[in-house]
């Protein structure tokens, strides 16, 4: 059953510009029923008293509420969460949702950012996010550039050190070199000691300082306010 927000969705996308292939893959469903609901003359489908459509959300509004909370501060694409509740039974829309996914979004006072410019080639900097923890953990790895701000990520199921390496590799591959400088956070498998000879002077992992000389970058730490 297509439901009211679904064949909203259709309208919205379709006069954004979005093909009805396209289309059909975002909301999950056939080409046939965008064509169908993009060509039929007659209104969509009004809401009726029952059954309410919000209530389709509801048993699956902690389980979404968790996934956010894990993921902080990434965020996780409505698209992803749509995929994995409707694997556990939800056949609502996609409106209601990203309703819902935004009213989590409670907007937070933040001392203003200072921006750190570096030239082309210059900076790339590393950190680790976790997404899901327990038995079947989800770590994502994040790479930036610093000065195109052009972005590399990885999902992985562990933050070990060999990990690490290989997701550098990757994202080295992914922007086409290999930065000077990789400024990271106080990764464990990154520093063992910050300041550890004197003040900027850190004791970092033997296994890195290889790695970095086998590439041709330098490590780097973020400051401690960072």
């Amino acid at each position: 059953m297509v439901t009211f927000e679904t064949v909203m969705e259709i309208k919205i996308l379709h006069k954004q510009g979005m093909s009805s292939r396209a289309i059909a893959r975002e909301l999950g469903i056939s080409r046939n029923t965008v064509k169908r609901y993009l060509q039929a003359k007659s209104e969509p489908p009004k809401y009726t008293p029952r059954p309410a459509v919000a209530s389709l959300l509801d048993e699956y509004r902690d389980y979404i509420r968790q996934r956010i909370a894990d993921a902080h501060p990434y965020k996780i694409p409505a698209t992803v969460i749509a995929r994995e509740i409707r694997d556990q039974g939800y056949r609502g829309g996609m409106t209601i949702l990203r309703a819902f996914i935004r009213s989590l979004s409670v907007p937070q006072e933040q001392e203003p950012a200072v921006q750190f410019e570096t030239e082309p080639g210059r900076q790339m900097q590393v950190d680790w996010g976790t997404m899901r923890n327990g038995r079947s953990p989800l770590h994502v790895f994040v790479a930036v550039l610093g000065y195109s701000r052009m972005l590399y990520i990885e999902f992985t199921d562990n933050m070990r050190y060999d990990t690490l390496e290989t997701c550098h590799r990757n994202a080295f591959r992914f922007f086409g070199g290999v930065p000077r400088e990789v400024l990271y956070d106080n990764m464990k498998t990154v520093v063992l000691q910050r300041d550890a000879y004197q003040t900027g002077q850190h004791r970092f992992h033997p296994s890195l300082w290889q790695f970095g000389k086998e590439m041709g970058f330098s490590p780097r730490l973020c400051r401690p306010f960072r």
